[in-house]
């Protein structure tokens, strides 16, 4: 699904990887270490060296826009542009259908954006990148901010989406949640990345 040849940037050593269909990697390192920095390459935010390719095309040969929706990136602080949470949902009866999965109400979308807590932005920043139908997502600490509850509702969500296809790199400090998700690990440190240890 994604192969990585020789991806660097500042901060980033040159890494190459593969993530298969319905494959979930999780990304794992001390903090500082160039998580996101490998992210942000990924999605393409960040000038790079190196390759990717998603299904054999490469990243170069779309632009970013285009690259951006067929690999999704959630932040680990998203942004938003609009003063009212509806404004960044066109189609809000299918944004309304992804949150309930992930336990937030209608209501939520007729609040202001400063209004919504931490958490709440995190998993609606969750839904807004599922609903450009991805083939890839790429996910920074995603349930850094979450209670217990929500962390399962969006463990829940991403692991149906994996079993119908979709692939996953996945950030995080928590080993328990590595175990659940992972089927293998890259570890970053220093900006060297390591590829193959399973989960």
């Amino acid at each position: 699904m994604l192969r990585v040849e020789n991806l660097a940037t500042p901060g980033l050593q040159p890494c190459s990887f593969r993530v298969g269909r319905g494959e979930c990697v999780v990304v794992q390192g001390p903090s500082g270490a160039g998580k996101t920095v490998l992210m942000r390459a990924l999605a393409d935010l960040d000038p790079s060296q190196g390759e990717i390719y998603l299904l054999d095309v490469a990243r170069t040969a779309m632009t970013g826009p285009q690259w951006r929706r067929k690999v999704g990136y959630v932040p680990a602080e998203p942004g938003w542009w609009g003063e009212v949470i509806a404004d960044h949902f066109p189609d809000q009866a299918r944004a309304v259908a992804v949150a309930q999965e992930l336990g937030l109400s209608e209501s939520v979308f007729d609040r202001a954006v400063n209004q919504a807590s931490t958490g709440e932005r995190l998993r609606l920043a969750l839904v807004r990148a599922l609903l450009t139908d991805p083939l890839v997502l790429l996910l920074d600490e995603p349930t850094a901010a979450l209670d217990p509850e929500s962390t399962q509702k969006t463990e829940a969500l991403i692991a149906a989406r994996i079993r119908q296809g979709l692939s996953v790199l996945w950030t995080t400090h928590d080993r328990a949640q590595a175990t659940r998700m992972a089927s293998r690990i890259l570890t970053v440190e220093s900006g060297l990345v390591s590829d193959g240890r399973a989960a």
